[in-house]
């Protein structure tokens, strides 16, 4: 097996555990692990190629969801709640494909299980890659090699959490080499087997990841699954809105 992911263990009771989107982090759904750990236990982990979790040439739904799947198994945790944000909530469901005794519930945050054709992280990429080929020595220098590839200051700010000087040069946490190579895989999906489990998709309202073309593929592929919208939200609903969110969470979970 593989090595164990990078995690943050912390509360009592019911274990819900927190899975980040491309180019995130454990860090990315904080505001979320802040609240739910005054009543729950949680499990926040960084995804392989991500954070302070190990870096693989490998990098599918497959692989991700059998890790997160070790993890539960080392930390003994018979059943959880699992939490999954764009890439992660696909993660989210292909552990409930492989391990569904583990999964008590399902929680995805504006992710659909189809695969997506269009290529939406072009930009971030090219910026990713041009600070890796630049070595600039200081984080406003990063920044401002990033900002000729990404417009929006959001976006680059969330990118910079990643970021960390090494040997006097700043780097990214996450393995863009492996990202971008594996990036077809990221954004497609192999549908899985019907799956009972209770699933809520909450969807950000402005956003264009879950729509209702997708319904049809999300019957097929969970037979109880209820939708919730978050109005005047994009695809980083659980940033822009956390009550909102957690309110939604806390009336599915309890």
């Amino acid at each position: 097996m593989s090595a164990l992911l990078n995690y943050k263990l912390e509360g009592e009771g019911h274990t819900v555990v927190l899975i980040h989107g491309l180019f995130g982090s454990l860090d990315n759904l904080g505001l979320l692990a802040r609240d739910l750990k005054n009543d729950h236990q949680v499990l926040s982990i960084d995804l392989r190629n991500h954070g302070h979790s190990f870096h693989s040439d490998a990098h599918n739904y497959a692989l991700m969801a059998a890790d997160v799947d070790q993890l539960l198994t080392h930390l003994d945790i018979q059943q959880a709640t699992i939490i999954g944000h764009s890439m992660g909530g696909k993660v989210a469901m292909k552990l409930a494909d492989i391990a569904a005794e583990k999964v008590a519930q399902l929680v995805i945050l504006d992710m659909a299980p189809v695969a997506y054709t269009e290529r939406r992280h072009e930009n971030v990429i090219a910026g990713l890659e041009a600070v890796l080929e630049q070595k600039p020595s200081s984080r406003s220098e990063a920044m401002a090699i990033l900002a000729k590839h990404v417009e929006i200051d959001g976006v680059r700010q969330f990118l910079g959490k990643s970021m960390m000087n090494q040997d006097s040069v700043m780097v990214w946490r996450f393995n863009v080499a492996a990202l971008k190579a594996n990036y077809a895989s990221i954004m497609g999906w192999e549908p899985i087997a019907r799956c009972d489990i209770p699933t809520l998709f909450i969807k950000g309202g402005d956003s264009n990841y879950l729509t209702a073309e997708h319904q049809a593929q999300v019957q097929a592929q969970f037979s109880h699954a209820k939708a919730h919208v978050i109005a005047n939200t994009g695809h980083w609903l659980h940033a822009e809105k956390p009550a909102e969110v957690l309110r939604a969470i806390r009336k599915f979970i309890l």
